[in-house]
């Protein structure tokens, strides 16, 4: 049976209405909670509805990054950085290390994007909703995603992602759409769906004249810091 009950407490305890996580607090109150549940899901797909499979892994994939941040907190980054150059080799272990059994298998959080919900899915709104706890990621929910509405819960992600300058923004005057690497790295998630990312955004920007593949883009720095919530 699938109860997310859990995890949405405990966004809503730690999580602000920006998305930014309380890891100190959370650290110190509550890590054990977040490990009872992550162990209280079940580890099969096997007869699960479309709706129930994405939230259960949309929910796991957010609930196992958090789970590593907490193990590792205080970091600043999931991308540290070693005599001032980023260490790809820390951050490769944190995406590819085995954190969960799935479906028979150990996966992890690269299993369960790039092995899971990319291929089965196709669905590209996940990229609003998966959270790498950096923060150029989509915005934490401070909620859980729930089967009977997940649907809604990732058009919003989308229109909120897409609608944020600092993720998304065009220059009517210079014709250049500026947005985040995430449309980069997934550009095939999302030519699924639209004949090209310009076509995608606009879909949801909707300015005048439509944006099309014809349109200048230019990709924002990619923000590696930490979704925390500010220390005073």
């Amino acid at each position: 049976m699938l109860d997310f009950t859990p995890w949405n407490t405990l966004l809503q305890t730690y999580v602000d209405d920006q998305g930014r996580v309380d890891y100190a607090r959370w650290q110190q109150s509550d890590s054990s909670a977040l490990g009872a549940w992550l162990g209280s899901l079940p580890n099969r797909l096997d007869g699960l509805t479309t709706e129930e499979s994405l939230a259960l892994l949309i929910n796991l994939y957010n609930g196992l990054t958090i789970q590593q941040v907490l193990k590792q907190y205080p970091i600043d980054s999931v991308l540290p950085k070693v005599l001032g150059l980023p260490n790809w080799l820390s951050f490769n272990r944190f995406f590819s290390r085995s954190l969960y059994q799935l479906d028979g298998k150990p996966t992890s959080l690269d299993g369960i994007e790039h092995g899971t919900l990319r291929p089965q899915f196709k669905e590209p709104r996940i990229h609003f909703a998966l959270v790498c706890a950096a923060g150029g990621c989509p915005i934490l929910r401070n909620e859980a995603y729930w089967p009977d509405i997940v649907e809604a819960q990732l058009e919003t992600d989308a229109h909120r992602f897409i609608h944020n300058p600092d993720k998304v923004r065009y220059d009517a005057g210079a014709g250049v759409l500026y947005c985040s690497k995430i449309f980069k790295w997934y550009g095939e998630d999302f030519l699924r769906v639209a004949a090209s990312v310009p076509d995608y955004i606009g879909s949801y920007l909707a300015p005048t004249p439509p944006l099309s593949a014809l349109t200048k883009l230019e990709y924002l720095p990619y923000d590696w810091g930490l979704n925390q919530q500010p220390t005073e």
